[in-house]
């Protein structure tokens, strides 16, 4: 039995191109060849079963990570955050001084005679003004560098930082004048 039929390739034939290798090509042992053949057996595949994160991470003895007490917060991430804290401090003061005007039986002449009365010292009463006026000079200052932002300009890291530093010191200046008044 041929192994190989005589084909034409070109001027050449399969079995004249098989002449130049060995003749125990043509007398293979099957028998011994599929004896020796790695022996294949299938498993069914089964995802894996569903773990809890922190299960499997005390299994691999991994620690926790510490999380906020290793990170260090950047200027640009404080800023965010405080300008939306300001801002709803704001909506707090606008929506309590509405309702409160609305509720009252009185009008305001009537709660600064009050507040008055209470003899409170310069300093106090200035610290008080100064907890009250700091969001609205934080939040306006920063509002004005977003501005800024908005005609695509102070956007590279180095003049994102230097307007943060320059707003704060903007703030600062906007507070304390809200306050001496």
């Amino acid at each position: 039995m041929a192994l190989f039929s005589c084909t034409r390739l070109g001027s050449r034939s399969v079995l004249a191109s098989l002449s130049r290798f060995p003749a125990r090509l043509n007398s293979v042992n099957y028998a011994q060849a599929a004896s020796n053949a790695p022996k294949i057996t299938f498993v069914k595949f089964e995802p894996p079963k569903e773990e809890h994160h922190d299960v499997r991470n005390a299994k691999l003895n991994r620690p926790l990570s510490p999380h906020l007490t290793i990170y260090s917060f950047q200027l640009t991430a404080v800023l965010s955050i405080t300008h939306r804290a300001t801002g709803m401090m704001l909506t707090t003061y606008a929506s309590a001084l509405g309702i409160g005007a609305l509720v009252s039986q009185n009008d305001i002449s009537h709660y600064i005679t009050m507040i008055e009365g209470l003899n409170l010292s310069p300093a106090t009463l200035f610290l008080a003004k100064v907890i009250i006026a700091a969001p609205l000079g934080y939040h306006f200052a920063n509002g004005i560098r977003h501005l800024y932002w908005d005609t695509a300009k102070g956007l590279s890291i180095k003049e994102v930082y230097s307007t943060g530093y320059a707003m704060l010191g903007a703030a600062a200046a906007i507070t304390l004048f809200l306050a001496a008044l």
